[in-house]
């Protein structure tokens, strides 16, 4: 049985989810970004109980069709974004397209019809939040991050970084180690 599950969006959630099947002793076959696979069905009182411990950190289960298909399309943009190092011969609407089996014209309609925002800004607000935990990080420069967040350059990314946060990419990183030194003079 699949159920789907709203606001997945990294590992910490999927091990989250993992406890609560476990505690439920729901058995499970596959863990994914918006979507569990169980042996047997699931009963409605398991997944009251389910949906009642995730709700706990910002995660709900689905049950209606438009939901799923969101949370699919959230899905593979998160896993662009965050999972996806190499460039792509493939530009992102035809990834999209080709992996949720609609056409990308279907899927961009319905996602700004249902989430008030398109499925371009959504990615760029994934993308950026991405860089900002690559800037605190400090495992990548900025050249790097741009070819892992697929921007044709490193100066599109701070263009598209000032425009999104009104700060530059290497102002933010200079606040952030102000932020540090303020907390350890205390």
């Amino acid at each position: 049985m699949k159920i789907y599950v709203k606001n997945m969006a990294c590992q910490s959630c999927v091990s989250f989810v993992k406890e609560a099947l476990d505690e439920l002793e729901i058995i499970i076959i596959k863990v994914g970004m918006g979507e569990i696979e169980t042996k047997s069905d699931v009963s409605d009182e398991q997944k009251c109980e389910l949906n009642i411990k995730i709700k706990k950190v910002g995660l709900e289960l689905l049950e209606k069709k438009h939901g799923v298909l969101i949370e699919k399309i959230r899905a593979v943009i998160i896993d662009y974004v965050y999972h996806s190092d190499e460039k792509s011969n493939v530009n992102f609407s035809t990834l999209l397209s080709e992996k949720l089996n609609h056409s990308y014209t279907y899927l961009s309609n319905f996602f700004s019809e249902v989430e008030a925002t398109t499925i371009a800004q959504y990615v760029i607000s994934l993308k950026i939040e991405r860089v900002k935990e690559m800037i605190i990080l400090e495992e990548f420069n900025l050249s790097e991050i741009a070819y892992k967040l697929h921007y044709s350059s490193a100066a599109h990314l701070s263009n598209q970084f000032k425009k999104v946060t009104g700060l530059s990419p290497s102002h933010f990183k200079k606040l952030k180690e102000k932020r540090r030194i303020a907390i350890q003079d205390l």
